[in-house]
């Protein structure tokens, strides 16, 4: 007779092996079932709309300086507001979702930064596009916080990896058509119809999201309380893993957004004299994330993560070299692998907090993306700083130190023994 608790995996007698494969059949979500396919298509769908909200204001940011009369580093508030808010946002929003479940908080969060991104289309100065923009931030700050939860305990642990590489693929494509469909418009009508757009094909998204996404099986609702909520926090930071982590995200991040926040700037000035419509078009560089996202993952869950992260990292600092050349060509290539390395970094990065975090899934996921988006905010508008010192040789430096810090944690990370049972 089978036991109502399941021992663990280095346990299971002989005889109760496949009564466990069973079990862990009729819980997780396998690969290759239709239940798989709709779940990393909603997810998909979802990141697709955060990283498309997002990120389709940076193209713009030549633009906004002339419009507005105000330098780089204050253009780059557009999106550092909605990032920095989407920092703040995940604190509350992750345990909201240990507490009332995860579908219901992504669903509202979605329509609302899809909402919230028509109204800015049609905010008449700087400071009330800014503010729809924090309000944007802080609304999408409902699914980043629990889509890396939701994998994590609805697919089966053998395929994490690839679904979140999925995930992230779909932000990759999110953040590329963002940019693109923005890039090329706002050559042709105003920034102002450009968000309509955007914000349209963001509530198609969140319907998708909301028809196709499975409802949670394996969640468990989990006390709002404060007391809970700091043990839960205490428990993350004892972790010799899960701070490194962290850290890795606000690094990682912080150096990507910096480099697609300033190379506008670059390509529509001397030598180059780039136009809007071909800077917008650059965009397609995140192709190479979209493949790196969802082959890295499933590469970590093969080798295991501590030996991929710190390669996906090395690619970055090359593809950083390339773009410090002149050449138009190399500083596209560079572009390109740098995308790639960041994409499949992300990838392992993320399906590690997962494996890693034993309880309080949610309130982990937040911390993680809270550092994600905080890299983005901080490191984003603090590289505009770098770019008026010293141009692009300036954005090369801050970034080539964000991403050395990052290989050394990687490094450190490669050193941690693994929790029990747990392939990392």
């Amino acid at each position: 007779m089978k036991t109502a608790v399941t021992p663990l995996a280095h346990e299971v007698p002989p005889a109760a092996a496949d009564d466990v494969v069973a079990e862990l059949q009729e819980i997780y979500i396998e690969k290759g079932t239709p239940m798989f396919m709709r779940t990393v298509l909603a997810l998909f769908s979802g990141g697709f709309a955060t990283f498309a909200l997002l990120y389709c204001v940076q193209p713009m940011m030549p633009l906004l300086s002339h419009e507005y009369s105000i330098n780089a580093a204050q253009s780059s508030l557009i999106l550092s507001v909605a990032t920095g808010m989407l920092a703040f946002g995940l604190l509350i929003t992750g345990p909201i979702s240990d507490r009332i479940g995860r579908k219901p908080v992504m669903v509202t969060a979605l329509f609302a930064a899809a909402l919230c991104t028509i109204a800015s289309s049609m905010m008449p100065s700087w400071h009330g596009v800014l503010i729809m923009r924090a309000l944007i931030g802080l609304s999408l700050s409902g699914l980043a916080a629990v889509a890396m939860t939701y994998l994590s305990e609805e697919i089966h642990p053998q395929h994490i990896g690839l679904a979140m590489g999925l995930y992230i693929g779909g932000n990759a494509i999110g953040g590329m058509s963002g940019r693109l469909i923005t890039g090329v418009l706002i050559d042709f009508v105003s920034w102002h119809t450009a968000m309509l757009v955007i914000g349209g094909l963001a509530l198609i998204a969140a319907a998708v999201f909301w028809k196709i996404l499975p409802e949670s099986r394996n969640f468990r609702s989990r006390s709002l309380h404060p007391r809970s909520l700091l043990d839960g926090f205490t428990m993350h930071f004892r972790d010799a893993g899960l701070p490194l982590l962290f850290l890795e995200a606000f690094l990682l991040m912080g150096a990507f957004v910096t480099l697609f926040n300033y190379i506008g700037y670059r390509l529509l000035a001397a030598p180059y004299n780039l136009d809007q419509v071909f800077v917008g078009l650059l965009s397609v560089v995140y192709l190479s994330g979209i493949y790196s996202s969802a082959k890295i993952g499933s590469l970590a869950d093969k080798l295991g993560r501590r030996k991929v992260l710190w390669a996906t990292i090395a690619l970055m600092f090359a593809g950083l070299a390339l773009t410090m050349l002149t050449p138009l060509w190399l500083v596209i290539v560079g572009m390109l692998i740098f995308t790639f390395g960041f994409f499949g970094a992300h990838s392992v990065a993320s399906s590690w907090i997962g494996r890693r975090a034993t309880r309080a899934k949610g309130q982990a996921s937040s911390l993680y993306l809270f550092s994600y988006y905080a890299g983005s905010s901080i490191a984003g508008t603090a590289g505009g700083v770098f770019w008026h010192l010293s141009g692009w040789n300036g954005i090369g430096l801050f970034i080539g130190a964000l991403l050395l810090v990052a290989l050394l944690v990687a490094l450190k990370l490669a050193k941690l023994p693994p929790l029990q049972g747990v392939k990392a």
